[in-house]
């Protein structure tokens, strides 16, 4: 009898190539050729490839997976898919699985360009970057991969052989829930850019089972309920075999090793796993296609306690994987409560240590000494949420791989890059020591050892000034004492940018000043930020798009935005200037049927659309915004008919989500919904104002809202606003800013004219002085915003004790963000808009022109400025476009 023949299971890291001649018993065959978990470096890729005898080769050259390029390819795969991997058919395929199977073409088709460019990168074996964001928002995905890979219209004239119209399928997607505000869109379009410029990069951030919320208004009031976006994802490739082992609490031992050096050991505690989800990011008209990897969080030791379930203990039984689930839940749990601040710490390490894990995973592989890993690895910073990362790759180093801490923190600091979105203090991330003891007590030493060197250094540097190193130091001696996250950042990196040129000035004046001293101004730099026109004009405003393509001869501009400054040559062109108008009035018409579907209210689209849609806070002053509309309302309330004649009809619409534990800013919400009952509903108005709340703001209402835009807002407290991004959609969008000397209002100002852009307010130099003058010296509150506090306590808007603390935080606690040091000077502005808007045709010509001078703001610029001046990193420009 014939003995069975066993196949030897193949280890994830044996390098197989070297195995010559028998490996074991008679009857055990060889380790078959296959491709390990994790993949094979550069140099080891070849010698596996020579090794897979050439039938095998041929064959599955042969059968690999083509990408369809024809209506009726389309046609086959998306009915392949809505017949086989959604089991539906002919009688029950409804828009959601149009939706689907379309997706699912389109992914396949994308995996194919994907799985070419990670190997090509792995051939090229040159520095990639990692961009490491907490938040990334994505927004829909089938709409932005039909058109980057230039197949729409194909798209387009399949689902309709099929019986679908596209705009109903697109429509059927969830936005993807990983992120709330410009921080995590800025990510996204930097995402794009990087793929379309062909740069080796990955992203690297968390999958939030239910997002930050799902925002439903009730009754006026923000209502947060979990949003369900990962109910069918078909962008996502779930990475099981990539699983990482993230440690918490536990304490640190000491020894030392034969050489005698002292080792530290993290040892106990608990272990959650990290599990990897790779998401594919296409180019524009490019074959590169990068990756998002994103991780979920799951128990170590399985999802099931039999023994607990068993004995009756039901609830717990599952208690570890709930409590392991949470971390990756939900995008900024709640911080109010001392649970929510080691929860929201938690998640930062476990996303920084994952990705670190896997950067250094790949860095092995290539087998370089440990000298040449900033060589071969930039890490930026989105901000001071990925801190934590500094520490951890130090820990990898001495901890784990056994080098000088010296050598060690030099690779460390020329690796990460820091880019700072804020002076807000309260956005100035900062950790309690007793809660990093707990949680990370090895870290908390490093952060410590970190601090102790580098405060050494300062003494040498300035041994009279004993009062700087309290000043820069990580660690501030309040009760309890606190992690400076950003000092950390800043001292961990060799470079560090703005976003915006005064945000720059600000930070190197304000909140760094200490550290430009110590490290000079080289240090610091400024990179503005800028937008993906693709998706913020080719996908939201296809018809300007193609418009602004027939006179320009090409879409050439959406990869050089610079080109749209010869659309000024067509200011006298009658027919581009009535298109224009045209396609404007048509976005306002799609807008005003959004409303009309999810508020109930009528707007006309013939009036001046002036929107506010961003995060709800007190510095980006919504409260100022609506109590200015309550001005107006009090003002057409005091006009005879015959004045009321003359005044221009005007829509205020906001949208945004306050975070669940900011209470002032869901005041504003509230107000704002309370005034929009009251106006809407006054006869006397009509027309002439209308409020409206958007409820649930995200990228795919922005694609709607922003294209429909006459006027939009950017009114926050000169000096508090990093950049801001939603400024430049807009304008490239056709619409004006009405703003303040703030973030890139000023950059867009220089770039489209001081006669372009509605500015008005205090500067930044004074906002110190007058927030003084408010404290200390005398305080008076402007006369037409005391008329309009008068309406709100006389009950105007509903029970006015709800509004007590709102008005009550300017009329007698100080006015921090100036409401009324600037009001009298918006009112007058919002006037000037009013009398701008009664001459079409000129307002028009502001519009191109704005448009026309937006070249500059392009994030291709954005990423060719990080790869020049902080990454030092070269494109992998792929020798083949589009196949041809």
């Amino acid at each position: 009898m014939a003995t069975k023949t066993h196949e030897r299971r193949l280890s994830t890291s044996a390098p197989i190539s070297d195995i010559q001649g028998p490996v074991g018993p008679e009857g055990v065959s060889r380790p078959k050729h296959k491709r390990t978990a994790t993949g094979f470096g550069a140099a080891e890729i070849k010698n596996v490839e020579a090794s897979i005898p050439e039938p095998q080769r041929d064959a599955w050259k042969k059968h690999s997976a083509q990408g369809f390029t024809t209506k009726e390819q389309f046609e086959d795969e998306t009915v392949r898919h809505v017949e086989t991997t959604l089991a539906r058919s002919l009688f029950n395929c409804d828009e959601l699985a149009a939706y689907s199977g379309a997706s699912l073409a389109f992914r396949d088709r994308l995996v194919i360009e994907w799985n070419k460019t990670q190997q090509r990168q792995t051939f090229a074996d040159q520095k990639r970057v990692y961009y490491l964001s907490l938040e990334f928002l994505m927004g829909r995905a089938l709409d932005n991969a039909m058109l980057n890979v230039g197949l729409k219209d194909v798209a387009r004239a399949g689902l309709k052989d099929l019986g679908f119209r596209i705009e109903d399928v697109i429509s059927q997607e969830h936005d993807a829930a990983l992120g709330n505000g410009g921080l995590g869109r800025l990510a996204a379009c930097f995402l794009d850019s990087m793929a379309t410029l062909n740069y080796p990069a990955w992203g690297y951030g968390l999958r939030y089972r239910y997002g930050i919320f799902k925002q439903e208004i009730v009754d006026g009031y923000q209502v947060e309920v979990p949003d369900y976006w990962l109910d069918f994802n078909p962008w996502e490739f779930p990475r099981h075999d990539i699983t990482v082992d993230i440690q918490f609490y536990g304490h640190v031992s000491r020894h030392q090793d034969e050489d005698g050096k002292n080792v530290a050991v993290w040892e106990g505690g608990e272990i959650v796993d990290a599990v990897a989800y790779d998401v594919p990011i296409p180019g524009f008209q490019t074959p590169t296609t990068n990756n998002l990897r994103l991780w979920s969080s799951k128990a170590s030791k399985g999802e099931f306690d039999f023994q607990k379930f068993n004995s009756g203990d039901y609830e717990a039984s599952v208690g570890d994987q709930q409590r392991a689930e949470t971390i990756s839940a939900v995008l900024y749990p709640n911080d109010n409560l001392e649970r929510g601040k080691e929860l929201r710490l938690k998640q930062q390490y476990f996303w920084c240590a994952a990705s670190l894990y896997d950067i250094v995973r790949r860095f092995k592989k290539s087998k370089k000494a440990w000298s040449a890993f900033p060589d071969m690895v930039a890490i930026q910073l989105n901000d001071t949420h990925p801190t934590l990362a500094i520490v951890e790759l130090q820990r990898i180093l001495v901890d784990l791989e056994g080098l000088d801490w010296v050598e060690a923190w030099g690779i460390v600091q020329n690796t990460f890059s820091y880019a700072n979105h804020t002076v807000m203090p309260e956005a100035l991330e900062k950790w309690s020591v007793p809660v990093m003891q707990n949680l990370l007590p090895r870290h908390l030493q490093i952060i410590y050892e970190v601090n102790s060197q580098f405060l050494q250094m300062v003494e040498k540097q300035f041994p009279k000034d004993r009062d700087m190193l309290r000043r820069v130091s990580i660690i501030e001696e309040s009760q309890p004492k606190m992690v400076r996250m950003a000092y950390l950042a800043t001292i961990g990196s060799h470079k560090v940018n703005g976003v915006a040129e005064l945000h720059s000035d600000l930070i190197k004046s304000t909140i760094f000043k200490d550290f430009v001293e110590i490290y000079g101004p080289d240090k610091f730099t400024n990179v503005t930020n800028g937008i993906t026109p693709r998706r913020w004009l080719h996908q939201a405003n296809p018809r300007l798009s193609e418009l602004i393509a027939s006179k320009l001869g090409g879409y050439e501009f959406l990869t050089d935005l610079t080109k749209l400054n010869k659309l000024e040559h067509f200011l006298d062109d009658k027919d581009f200037k009535k298109e224009w108008q045209e396609i404007k009035y048509a976005n306002k018409v799609r807008l005003a049927q959004h409303i009309v579907n999810t508020t109930g209210v009528r707007v006309n689209p013939k009036a001046l659309f002036d929107i506010q849609v961003k995060r709800i806070h007190e510095y980006k002053r919504q409260q100022l915004n609506i109590l200015g509309v309550i001005h107006r309302y009090l003002t057409i309330k005091a006009m005879s008919a015959e004045e009321r004649k003359k005044l221009a009809p005007r829509v205020s619409i906001f949208g945004g989500k306050a975070a669940p534990g900011y209470w002032m800013a869901k005041t504003v919400i509230h107000l704002v919904c309370s005034v929009g009952e009251v106006v809407n509903n006054d006869k006397d108005v009509g027309d002439l104002l209308k409020v409206v709340y958007i409820e649930d703001y995200n990228v795919s209402k922005a694609e709607i809202i922003t294209p429909a835009s006459d006027i939009s807002e950017h009114i926050s407290t000169a000096g508090t606003e990093a950049s801001g991004t939603s400024n430049m959609k807009f304008v490239l969008n056709g619409g004006l800013i009405i703003g303040t000397c703030d973030g890139a209002n000023i950059e867009i100002t220089r770039e489209v004219g001081e006669s372009n852009i509605f500015l008005f307010g205090n500067l930044a130099e004074d906002v110190e002085d007058l927030r003084h003058a408010h404290n200390y010296g005398s305080f008076k509150l402007d006369p037409d915003l005391a008329k309009v506090f008068d309406a709100i306590k006389d009950g105007a808007f509903g029970d006015a004790n709800r509004f007590t603390a709102l008005c009550s935080s300017i009329t007698d606690h100080g006015d921090y963000y100036l409401v009324s040091d600037d009001f009298n000077s918006y009112i007058k502005t919002h006037a000037l808009v009013d009398e701008a808007y009664k001459d079409q045709d000129a307002w028009l010509e502001k519009c191109i022109t704005s448009v026309s001078r937006m070249g500059f703001f392009s994030s291709d610029r954005c990423i060719q400025e990080y790869a020049e001046m902080i990454w030092n990193v070269e494109p992998l420009v792929p020798e083949q476009r589009n196949g041809k």
